[in-house]
C-alpha cells in the first residue's frame, strides 16, 4: 500500500509504459488472492513479509537476468533491435540490417529465446532444421557473422557460455 494509491493500480500505471521495468512486489499481504491479483497486474515477482535477506537478494538476482521481450503486432524486440515477423526485417537502432535467410532465423531465435541458454544442436535443429553433426562449425561461423552485425551496439551482444551453447543478453 503506497498512501492514497493502491500498489496494484501503481503497478499497473508503471507496467504500462514502454520498456517497463521489472518489478518485485515486498508485502505484509499474505492472502493468495492478493499475490495472485498482483501477478496478474504485471508483477515479475512477488515476496510476503517476513522473508530471509537472502531469498530477496536471489530473487532480485533472478529477475535481473531475465531481458525485457516486448511483442507488438508481429514485432519482436529486445532493447534496440527489432524484429518484424511479417516483412522478415530486423533494425537495429532504426538502421535495418543486411541479413541472409538463415542470419535472420538465426538471430529471429535468439530473439524469441533472449536471455536462454541455446546450444549447437538446439540452433541446428531449429534453423538448419537439422539433426546432423552437432561438432560441425556452421553454427559458430553464422554466430561470428551476427556479431559483426551486432558489434555497434553496446547494449546487446551474443555470449558464448562454454560447454552449454550461446546466449543473446543485453548490458
Amino acid at each position: 500500500m503506497f498512501g492514497d494509491e493502491d500498489s496494484v493500480e501503481l503497478l499497473s500505471s508503471i507496467k504500462s509504459v514502454p520498456n517497463a521495468p521489472m518489478v518485485l512486489l515486498l508485502t505484509a499481504v499474505d492472502d493468495v488472492k492478493e499475490r495472485v491479483n498482483g501477478l496478474k497486474q504485471g508483477a515479475d515477482d512477488y515476496l510476503c513479509k517476513p522473508f530471509d535477506f537472502d531469498e530477496l537478494l536471489a530473487r532480485i538476482a533472478a529477475l535481473s537476468r531475465r531481458v525485457n521481450v516486448s511483442v507488438e503486432k508481429d514485432l519482436l524486440a529486445v532493447g534496440p533491435l527489432v524484429i518484424d515477423e511479417e516483412s522478415r526485417i530486423a533494425k537495429l537502432n532504426g538502421e535495418e540490417l543486411s541479413l541472409t535467410k538463415l542470419e535472420y532465423d538465426t538471430l529471429y531465435y535468439f530473439v524469441e529465446n533472449a536471455g536462454k541458454v541455446l546450444s549447437r544442436e538446439r540452433i541446428l535443429s531449429r534453423v538448419w532444421r537439422s539433426h546432423s553433426d552437432p561438432l560441425t562449425n556452421v553454427v559458430d561461423v553464422y554466430i561470428s557473422r551476427l556479431r559483426q552485425k551486432l558489434s555497434e551496439c553496446d547494449s546487446l551482444h551474443i555470449e558464448t557460455l562454454r560447454g552449454n551453447g550461446y546466449r543473446l543478453a543485453t548490458k
